[in-house]
């Protein structure tokens, strides 16, 4: 059974998406596709709306950061849009608000923000299904290591953090393409 935890359209001005339950290594892959296939399509700005959103894991800030880095490299940016305190406060601890846009009261969306989210209530063609719940164990642990990887190469805290993790999702990769797993 797939869940919609994800819902997107693309505005004028970027890519909307609205996560609608935790940001975690369950929805970051499906997060991932669609903000590349929208960079891939010449887009450069992505809005992460997360008023709905409890709460993120770290391999979700993983993947917005890498996202970030993606879009500064074409001009644009990754926009927070409405993140809970805990949220907020969890990635200024890790430095992403050095690379993400948190809640910028400037930002050309602010005006439309109510317009913008009924529009994504009412585009049920939008909805993500997160069709990445049935990833393999394999590409699960090569996207939860690349988000990461992308922290731990922030800062030298991130690196103190999250050594210990990596190395042991390194050694877990390993193991599956030791036991032949990457190709079944």
């Amino acid at each position: 059974m797939s869940v919609t935890t994800l819902t997107y359209h693309e505005f004028h001005d970027c890519l909307w998406i609205r996560c609608a339950s935790r940001g975690c290594f369950v929805n970051s892959p499906a997060l991932k596709t669609l903000a590349e296939k929208y960079l891939e399509n010449g887009g450069n700005t992505i809005v992460v709306d997360l008023e709905v959103c409890p709460g993120v894991d770290s391999t979700f800030m993983g993947t917005l950061a890498g996202l970030a880095r993606k879009c500064m490299a074409v001009g644009g940016s990754v926009q927070v849009a409405s993140p809970t305190r805990r949220t907020l406060d969890a990635m200024e601890s890790l430095g992403l608000d050095m690379l993400l846009e948190l809640d910028p009261p400037d930002a050309s969306w602010r005006e439309e923000l109510a317009e913008r989210r009924s529009v994504l209530a009412q585009d049920t063609e939008a909805a993500v299904e997160d069709e990445h719940r049935e990833m393999s164990e394999i590409d699960r642990t090569r996207h939860v290591l690349e988000a990461h990887n992308t922290l731990r190469a922030m800062s030298k805290k991130n690196d103190e953090t999250f050594g210990y993790v990596c190395e042991t999702l390194e050694e877990d990769l390993q193991r599956h393409i030791d036991m032949g797993e990457e190709n079944a």
